[in-house]
C-alpha cells in the first residue's frame, strides 16, 4: 500500500457507532480528491459496521454502508474508525474477526479512538502507536506493550495509527504522496487549505502542510510568486534571511521535503493544470513554469505523473460544446 503504483489501492474502511463526519471524510476526502485531480480511479473505498447498519455519526447523520464487517481471505487494507464510546462494540467477536483479519490484511489502521480496538486485538504488541491526545497516558498505561508515542501519525511496518482527524488527512497525504508523487499529494492538500490574511499574513495553513514557521510560509509564498522564473536556494534564503542550510532544515522539519521538491512540485502542478485547462503548446507551458525546454518538462512530468503531458491531454481534456466553439 506504501509503495509506488499506479494500480487502484481498495480500502476497507470498519466504523464503529458515534464516530465523527469529519474523521469518516479525512479518510475519504483526500482519496477523493486524488482521484478528481489524477482523473483516475487510484482510490476506491467500501464501508462495513459490526452490525451492517448504517453508521449512527455524533451529527445524527448515519452513512450508507455496504453490509456487514466479515472475516474473509480479502488482502485490502482495513482502516477501522471510531471517535466515542467504542468499547461498546469491542465485543470478543469482533475483536477474533480483527485478528482473523490481520493473517490476510495487508495493512490494518486504527484512525483516532480505532487504535484502542487494534491494541485490544493485540495487533500493536511490541510496535509504536499513536492516539487521540486526550487519551495518551490512559492508553500508555491501559497497553505496555504497545510504545505509545505522541505524533500526528505513526506507520510501523503493516500497522497505522493516527491522533485524530487533521492528523489522519496528514496520513492519507503521505499514502498518496508514496504511490503517487509528492506533487499528487500536495495538490490535494490544497483541497484543504485555508488562509487568515487579518491574523497571520505570513501564515499557510495546511493540512499535511503544517508550515507554523514565517520562514517556510514566506519561502513557499515566494516559490508561488515565481513559477515562471524560479528562485534559486540561496537567493531564496537570502530574501526570507537565513541560510540555504538552515531553510532546508526548516523545509524537511515542516512539511517533510526539501525545498527544491517542493519548488518541482509547485511548478508541475501548475504545468499539469495549463495541460489540461489550455490549448497552449508544452513548449509555452514548459516556458511558464521555469522548465529550460518542452523535452525537460516531459520527462519531469512523466515522472511525476506517470504519463506524458500529451497523454494527460488526450484523457483529461474537456470536448468543446459547438456553443462554445469560436465563430
Amino acid at each position: 500500500m506504501l509503495e509506488r503504483s499506479t494500480e487502484r489501492l481498495d480500502i476497507d474502511l470498519l466504523v464503529l457507532p458515534d464516530t465523527n463526519l469529519i474523521l469518516i471524510a479525512s479518510v475519504i476526502e483526500p482519496l477523493r480528491g486524488a482521484n478528481r485531480i489524477s482523473g483516475s480511479e487510484l482510490y476506491r473505498w467500501r464501508i462495513f459496521t459490526p452490525d451492517g447498519e448504517a453508521v449512527p455519526t455524533t451529527s445524527h447523520i448515519a452513512i450508507p454502508t455496504q453490509g456487514t464487517f466479515q472475516t474473509t481471505a480479502s488482502d485490502t487494507p482495513l482502516f477501522v474508525l471510531a471517535s466515542y464510546n467504542w468499547r461498546q462494540s469491542a465485543t470478543a467477536g469482533l475483536k477474533m474477526q480483527l485478528s482473523q483479519a490481520a493473517r490476510h490484511r495487508t495493512m490494518i489502521a486504527g484512525i483516532e479512538s480505532g487504535t484502542w480496538l487494534v491494541a485490544e486485538a493485540c495487533l500493536l504488541d511490541g510496535l509504536s502507536a499513536t492516539v487521540h491526545w486526550e487519551d495518551y497516558e490512559d492508553f500508555a498505561l491501559a497497553y505496555p506493550q504497545v510504545s505509545a508515542v505522541k505524533d500526528r501519525f505513526v506507520i510501523d511496518g503493516k500497522r497505522l495509527t493516527t491522533s485524530g482527524s487533521l492528523p489522519t488527512v496528514d496520513l492519507m497525504l503521505e499514502i498518496i504522496r508514496r504511490r503517487q508523487s509528492y506533487s499528487l499529494a500536495l495538490e490535494v492538500s490544497r483541497l484543504f487549505r485555508y488562509e487568515q490574511p487579518s491574523f497571520h499574513a505570513d501564515e499557510a495553513l495546511s493540512a499535511g502542510l503544517r508550515m507554523d514557521d514565517p520562514r517556510v510560509a514566506h519561502a513557499v509564498r515566494l516559490m508561488e510568486d515565481n513559477i515562471e522564473q524560479p528562485i534559486v536556494l540561496a537567493r531564496l534564503a537570502r530574501r526570507v534571511g537565513i541560510s540555504a542550510r538552515h531553510l532546508q532544515d526548516l523545509f524537511q522539519a515542516s512539511i517533510g521535503a526539501p525545498p527544491h521538491i517542493h519548488y518541482l512540485a509547485l511548478r508541475l502542478n501548475a504545468a499539469r493544470r495549463k495541460v489540461i485547462e489550455t490549448t497552449a503548446s508544452f513548449a509555452d507551458i514548459a516556458a511558464a513554469t521555469g522548465f529550460n525546454s518542452a523535452s525537460a518538462f516531459a520527462r519531469s512530468y512523466r515522472a511525476s505523473y506517470s504519463e506524458s503531458p500529451s497523454e494527460t491531454r488526450r484523457r483529461l481534456r474537456r470536448p468543446v460544446r459547438p456553443s462554445e466553439a469560436r465563430p
